[in-house]
C-alpha cells in the first residue's frame, strides 16, 4: 500500500506545484504589470483651415501592460478626434492602442488627430495643450509647438 501511495502522493504534490505556478504567471501578467505612459515629438501643422487642424505625437510605453488611447480634450478646439489611417483613408476610431513596452506613433499621412471646431486658428510658434487621456492610466498633458503648415519632422516619427 506504500508504494501506490507514495505515486499518488508525488502526482498530486506535482500537479499542486504546477497549479501554483500557473497561477501565479497568470496573476503576475495581470496584475503586477502597469503601463508607464509618456509623450513627446508633438507638434500641430500650421492649419490652412479656419475650424480643422491635425496633430501629431509619439506616446511610449514602458510598462508591462498595454493601455489604449481613447480620448484628446484641448482648449482650442470644440473636440478632439481620434483617427486611423487604412488603406489610405482616414476614419475616426474610439482608441489606439499602446502595446507594452511599444509605442504608438501619430503622424502625418497615418495615425492622427483631429482638432475640430477651432475656436481660433493657431498660428506658428503658438504651443497647444492637450490633455491624452487612457483606459488604464492617468490623463497626460503635452505641450504642442505649432509648427509650418508643410513641417516635416526629422526624428521621433
Amino acid at each position: 500500500m506504500r508504494r501506490r501511495l507514495a505515486p499518488a502522493a508525488l502526482a498530486i504534490a506535482g500537479a499542486l506545484a504546477l497549479a501554483g505556478c500557473g497561477g501565479s504567471d497568470s496573476d503576475s501578467g495581470n496584475d503586477s504589470g502597469k503601463p508607464e505612459l509618456s509623450a513627446g515629438s508633438a507638434y500641430m501643422p500650421q492649419p490652412v483651415s479656419d475650424d480643422m487642424a491635425a496633430g501629431f505625437l509619439t506616446v511610449t510605453n514602458k510598462g508591462d501592460a498595454a493601455d489604449e488611447l481613447t480620448s484628446v480634450t484641448s482648449d482650442v478646439a470644440g473636440q478632439v478626434t481620434v483617427h486611423k489611417t487604412v488603406d489610405g483613408a482616414m476614419q475616426e476610431v474610439k482608441s489606439l492602442k499602446i502595446p507594452a513596452g511599444g509605442r504608438l506613433e501619430l503622424r502625418s499621412g497615418g495615425d492622427h488627430l483631429m482638432f475640430e471646431q477651432l475656436k481660433s486658428k493657431p498660428e506658428e510658434g503658438q504651443t497647444v495643450s492637450v490633455e491624452l487621456h487612457f483606459a488604464h492610466s492617468d490623463p497626460v498633458k503635452v505641450e504642442m509647438p505649432v509648427k509650418p503648415p508643410t513641417y516635416t519632422p526629422t526624428t521621433g516619427h
